[in-house]
């Protein structure tokens, strides 16, 4: 299951207010995301495949188990 394309029409950076477009993440990327949500998704093991990115700042937010994690403070700059 992905994102739901409605869902990604209204999403907009929360910092820019700009469109955010679907990215996929590096492996490293997506391992490091995984291991930081890994003890909130109890005894389940998130899936990080995608992120979200700015189409104005770059930021990119990421996709943990289908919900995008829309924060300031949990996005960066994909490389």
């Amino acid at each position: 299951m992905a994102v739901d394309a409605e869902l990604l029409e209204i999403l907009a950076c929360p910092l820019c207010k700009q469109e955010v477009k679907l990215v996929p993440l590096t492996p490293a990327r997506a391992t490091a995301v995984r291991d930081k949500f890994r003890e909130k998704f109890r005894g389940e093991e998130p899936v990080v495949e995608q992120g979200l990115q700015c189409v104005k700042c770059g930021r990119v937010y990421p996709i943990v188990s289908d919900i995008p994690v829309m924060l300031v403070e949990e996005a960066f700059e994909e490389a």
